[in-house]
């Protein structure tokens, strides 16, 4: 078989596995705790298939490893592979009626996200099918790039991790914690920063295969734009679930970019939108 071939039966496979294995544990979150795995595993095929023999999808597949581990560890210190599912697919489970909710798990979240996976490691079948191409200055730019969002990313979740500790310490004590969300560190420049460094790695990824392609504008280039669809999306939704359980989200939402790690509006600013939204109700 072809490296295209292996990659499309793992797929497969992976989608069989998480459908059937939700349906017996009635837990949807399978193809999440696949996440950080298989797009690893699928970069590391075309690497295996050009005989770990050239340092673009060498360095690809170490860079796509290094993703995997960081993903991995995060989710799994906040009991990911535990059995703990995903709030937001209760949210939509109790929204939907059951055979709707089942709808939506075989063709979104089994099907959809699972071919997602393969799309955003598709730039690796790009470098492998332009393998005599040779590396270069952009090459170290973009690998350095991509280490650096790995570090961005790193601090985003450790921080977004000390601050859930300090609150559920906090609860248990019987305290109220004087904040509910965290605002502070990255989290003063971007509401989702940790949403901000992924998309930058996986556009990196694009890149390097442009790179090999000789060209930056690539069909692979699907996968990194359906990602980031997905996370605009899922900011949407979370923010809402957010909104709903802390009316003081808005001031925050008014205030702090969505995404993109950008300057804080003023506090003078922000009580000035707040006094005109009022006006205007």
């Amino acid at each position: 078989m072809t490296p295209m071939h292996v990659v499309l039966v793992i797929a497969g496979v992976s989608c069989a596995f998480a459908w059937t294995a939700s349906l017996i544990t009635g837990d949807t979150s399978w193809v999440d705790r696949l996440w950080s795995i298989v797009p690893v595993i699928y970069v590391w095929v075309f690497a295996v298939a050009a005989r770990i023999d050239n340092i673009r999808l060498d360095v690809m597949a170490l860079l796509v490893t290094v993703w995997g581990i960081r993903l991995t560890f995060n989710f799994a210190r906040k009991g990911g592979y535990s059995g703990l599912e995903d709030y937001r697919w209760q949210v939509l489970r109790d929204a939907m009626r059951p055979w709707q909710f089942q709808l939506f798990n075989f063709f979104f979240i089994v099907l959809y996200q699972n071919f997602l996976l393969v799309l955003i490691a598709l730039p690796a079948y790009s470098a492998y099918q332009h393998r005599d191409t040779p590396s270069g200055a952009l090459d170290t730019v973009l690998t350095l790039g991509f280490l650096l969002c790995t570090i961005g990313e790193t601090i985003a979740d450790q921080q977004q991790w000390d601050f859930q500790s300090w609150k559920h310490r906090e609860i248990d004590a019987g305290r109220s914690p004087n904040e509910r969300f965290v605002t502070s560190g990255l989290f003063r420049l971007s509401r989702h920063p940790n949403y901000f460094f992924e998309l930058a790695q996986w556009w990196i990824i694009y890149f390097l295969g442009a790179v090999a392609a000789q060209g930056f504008l690539q069909w692979t280039v699907i996968g990194p734009v359906l990602l980031t669809l997905l996370f605009i999306g899922s900011t949407n939704f979370t923010e809402k679930i957010s909104k709903s359980r802390y009316p003081e989200y808005a001031l925050y939402q008014r205030r702090v970019s969505p995404i993109i790690p950008w300057f804080p509006r003023s506090r003078i600013n922000e009580i000035q939108i707040v006094d005109l939204d009022q006006r205007i109700e």
